[in-house]
């Protein structure tokens, strides 16, 4: 009867992938094919079957909502509570293991957790300290995050350079901010996954335990992996028994710009020699029309693993393409056609997806979807624990946890004002600095000085105190914390209605969890993690639609320049990555998929004539309807698609090549726009940054 219910309601190849539960296993999941259902399943099959504990099952994915799905699903499958299972994102993992074992790594296991704000944070006071350009923190940040997923350390980096170039500059920033990061006891996400694997491939015995407890690993959206977190992997599954299940898709491989190797899939036979390949072909999400626009656009990308998809929901509609006159045309037409079917009563408002590659695209779908009366939300990367408010009171959670804390200590210490301005700060930088101290230690140093104004030893003190009585006050649950910050800090005395409304929410959230776990959960929180479909029109970029899924979906911008984007025209492996994007773009539809495209855009600031998209040029014509100048609704005889153009390139420089300027040195060319005198060219100088020049008055040499 158990074998029943594990393996029912399941096709032969979701049964083969589940009922293999030796060795390397690869399962080749296509896009709709049920690949969650594969995993829950197969979990509960090594449970039931195979007599694992729940807990000995390393169970990863790459957000905590679909964490929290797989939870849920298992939890109601196995008729169990999974709280102590180890079924999480790979940060979150490795949270766990690290709090448990860091010390043999010189932290200390209450670390603070340092996201991409407290990141940049740091990042910016290293530059300013070391008086390099501040406005390059986001791109130092960036490399540093690469950097770290491959595993090269700032020594290893620094090694390699010829300590002349803008690479040493930076070599020196990530050394500093290591340093900084260390001192303040802190670790950044890319940090949990490098000293995971630091930790494991320094202490054997560690490895060894770590080997013991998991027995076996079930690896979710394999193809997103990086290579920091491939050779966690293969770190956990080096046992004899090599007992690893990764379940992806190559042609979803969407995040090469985070660091992603989609290689780690396509080499996993290579890796592990005797896994078994496992290919999950029918797709329970689309029409067979949509599987075969999309499949025959992914068919043209090199070295991959080849699939077919079909479903036995029939061909469905027709997919369309429209090519409109204007931006605003194209969002007009977008808004019509969903006003169109919502009144005819086949779909509401949140069974719709608009999908675009830039996030300048949705000014003109929003003007029409209001005008028009529908009801939407955009679909950002902001997540509720990046606003102001509850970032501040997070912050005053940290310190109090962990007083080495700087990033925390200098984004709360006049929040709200207390009359310590940045001359203060200034002097407890420096303070800190000369006595190798936190800054926290460091106000309680200057604190004991003779010299210290009344005044200023007030404020000071005043700040002391509100963080010692935090900590050592004892609360019950992440909730009473959080309270007693908001009342002790005075946070809340002069705050809008809705910031206050935001805390309340977050001490709410916080009801029975304890105060380290409510400060990792919120320490490891994504956008994502709230986004819900309601009774509202989906606006969100094709790298934010991954995962979801849509009974009618639109995609706006299909030409050259904007998808495939400008930066990957001359660039095979990026504009593999762009054709993937718009594949997993397409696959988000179940029932109606509808592509535009325009003949002028407006881009950053210029109205540009437009090129159809060259991936248009692969779509088979029998399974799209082509529409031109919609306003006439004149349908395009099936067998006369619009003709692709190759894109316009510009002949005086080259996207991505060299030059030369007499005061600012060697740059890199990172957009062109107009011609002859009205060239404009934008070139990247290191140290310097940005700069956009007229090419006639440029007085740049070609390298």
């Amino acid at each position: 009867m158990a074998r029943d219910l594990v393996l029912e309601e399941l096709n032969q190849q979701q049964r083969n992938a589940i009922m293999h539960s030796q060795g390397p296993l690869l399962v080749l999941a296509g896009a709709g094919s049920g690949k969650t259902r594969v995993i829950t399943h197969k979990f509960a099959y090594l449970v039931k079957k195979k007599k694992l504990k729940p807990s000995c099952i390393f169970t990863v994915t790459f957000t905590n909502k679909a964490a929290n799905e797989m939870k849920g699903r298992i939890s109601r499958f196995l008729e169990s509570d999974m709280r102590n299972s180890w079924i999480g994102t790979f940060h979150s993992q490795c949270n766990k293991i690290l709090r448990k074992e860091i010390k043999a790594l010189g932290y200390s296991p209450d670390f603070s957790i340092y996201d991409e704000d407290d990141q940049c944070n740091l990042i910016r006071h290293i530059l300013k300290e070391l008086k390099i350009y501040e406005a390059l923190y986001k791109g130092v940040s960036g490399r540093i995050s690469i950097l770290k997923s491959s595993l090269i350390s700032p020594e290893e980096f620094l090694s390699r350079g010829d300590g002349f170039s803008f690479d040493e500059k930076l070599g020196r920033v990530y050394l500093k901010y290591q340093d900084e990061l260390k001192r303040c006891n802190a670790l950044d996400f890319d940090d949990m996954i490098m000293l995971t694997v630091k930790l494991f491939e320094e202490n054997p015995k560690i490895l060894q335990k770590y080997h013991h407890i998991f027995p076996y690993i079930l690896v979710d959206e394999f193809q997103d992996t990086n290579h920091s977190q491939y050779k966690l992997l293969q770190l956990l599954s080096s046992s004899s028994h090599h007992n690893i299940c990764a379940v992806g898709d190559d042609d979803q491989s969407i995040y090469k710009f985070r660091g992603a190797d989609v290689s780690n899939i396509l080499n996993f036979e290579k890796d592990f020699p005797d896994a078994k390949i496992i290919k999950l072909e029918q797709n329970y999400r689309s029409t067979q029309n949509i599987l075969d626009v999309s499949g025959a656009v992914i068919s043209k990308n090199l070295h991959r693993k080849g699939k077919t998809l079909w479903t036995e929901k029939g061909c469905g509609e027709k997919v369309f393409y429209c090519q409109l006159n204007s931006e605003e045309e194209e969002a007009k037409y977008i808004a019509r056609n969903i006003k169109d079917l919502y009144l005819k009563g086949s779909y509401e408002y949140g069974n719709f997806a608009i999908l675009y590659r830039v996030n300048l695209q949705g000014r003109a779908i929003e003007d029409a979807l209001r005008e028009e009366g529908i009801p939407y939300q955009v679909v950002s990367g902001i997540s509720f624990y990046q606003r102001r408010e509850i970032k501040d009171i997070i912050s005053y959670m940290r310190l109090a946890i962990n007083h080495d804390d700087n990033v925390s200590l200098r984004r709360i210490i006049n929040r709200p004002s207390r009359g310590i301005g940045t001359s203060t700060l200034s002097k407890i930088e420096q303070e800190a600095k000369k006595n190798l101290l936190s800054l926290f230690a460091a106000i309680r140093l200057i604190m004991q000085s003779a010299n210290i104004a009344a005044p200023l030893k007030e404020k000071l003190g005043g700040f002391v105190k509100i963080i010692e009585d935090i900590s050592s006050a004892s609360y019950k649950t992440a909730s009473d914390m959080l309270k007693g910050i908001a009342e002790k800090s005075g946070y809340i005395e002069n705050i809008e209605e809705e910031r206050l409304q935001n805390i309340m929410e977050l001490a709410s959230s916080a009801e029975g969890v304890s105060v380290k776990e409510f400060a990792d959960r919120a320490a490891l929180a994504s956008a994502s993690d709230n986004l819900q479909q309601g009774k509202a029109v989906s606006l969100m970029t094709l790298h934010g639609a991954k995962g979801l899924e849509f009974p009618v979906v639109f995609i706006a911008g299909l030409e050259e320049g904007v998808l495939p984007y400008f930066k990957a025209i001359d660039d095979v492996l990026e504009m593999q990555e762009e054709r993937r994007l718009f594949y997993v773009g397409m696959t988000r539809a179940k029932d109606i998929l509808c592509l535009t495209g325009v003949k002028k855009r407006r881009l950053y600031s210029k109205i540009q004539e437009q090129e159809p998209s060259r991936f248009l040029a692969d779509i088979p014509k029998d399974c799209c309807h082509w529409i031109e100048k919609v306003q006439q609704r004149a349908e395009l005889p099936a067998s006369e698609p619009v003709k692709v153009s190759k894109p316009k390139l510009q002949a005086l420089y080259t996207i991505g090549s060299r030059v030369k300027h007499p005061s600012w040195g060697i740059g890199v060319v990172r957009d062109c726009s107009g011609n002859g005198n009205d060239a404009k060219i934008t070139v990247n100088f290191p140290g310097i940054g940005l700069k956009r020049l007229a090419a006639k008055y440029a007085n740049l040499d070609r390298l």
